[in-house]
């Protein structure tokens, strides 16, 4: 990046604070590998009964890995287009997801779901390589179904998509399938991917019937409300 770009950039964020929100993904990604690594053998074992009848599909990786996109990709395209869309689900989602690393901190739990895979396709080998990084603990509520709701939710709620019915479709085919293939990697219990949505819904009534943003205006989150620094 040259003296140039980076001003440029450096002037963009002073002229939209909010743009700021984006780094608590530094936050996030340590304190989630971090718990990773704490919470590998000693862990509340969540079951349910319904998640027999759910076979494993390898071909959800697919989906599964949509989440990559769609996840950074909302908030970026609602940072640039919608600053209100974008405050509303960097609430909703950052929230949920403070709210499920404090709980796996003081309540760790995981999951005994998995298959042997074999690497028959490149399927099969994406499955046991995200196995690999991704351990079968701290997934009650599940962060990947918490913001992939949280983005259908922000989605129908903002003015950007209002009159984009076909938009709104595409993308609930979108976060539906990344929460089902949840389940059919056997990522995810039925009670994670429940746990996950009730979290966002609850969070997204917060966010749209509550003074949320009066209360953070008296901490220093402030200075992402704004109109430049």
């Amino acid at each position: 990046m040259t003296m140039k770009t980076f001003d440029r950039a450096a002037r963009w964020v002073r002229a939209n604070p909010h743009s700021l929100a984006m780094l608590y993904f530094v936050f996030y990604l340590i304190a989630f590998f971090s718990l990773e690594q704490l919470n590998q053998t000693d862990f509340y074992l969540i079951t349910c009964p319904l998640d027999d009848f759910i076979p494993f599909c390898e071909w959800f990786i697919l989906p599964y890995a949509l989440w990559f996109l769609v996840m950074p990709g909302s908030l970026i395209y609602f940072m640039f287009r919608e600053k209100d869309a974008f405050l509303d689900l960097a609430f909703i989602m950052f929230t949920g997801m403070t709210f499920c690393l404090a709980l796996y901190l003081v309540w760790p739990n995981g999951l005994d779901l998995r298959v042997d895979v074999q690497p028959d396709n490149w399927a099969a080998r994406l499955v046991i390589a995200l196995q690999g990084f991704d351990t079968p603990t701290n997934v009650c509520p599940s962060i990947h179904v918490s913001s992939t709701v949280a983005v259908e939710l922000a989605v129908r709620h903002s003015e950007s998509f209002k009159h984009r019915p076909w938009a709104k479709l595409v993308n609930s085919a979108a976060c539906l399938s990344i929460c089902l293939a949840t389940m059919f990697l056997k990522q995810h219990s039925v009670v994670d991917v429940i746990a996950g949505a009730a979290l966002s819904l609850v969070l997204a009534w917060v966010a749209w019937h509550t003074n949320w943003r009066g209360a953070l205006a008296r901490t220093p989150l402030r200075v992402l409300f704004a109109d430049h620094l």
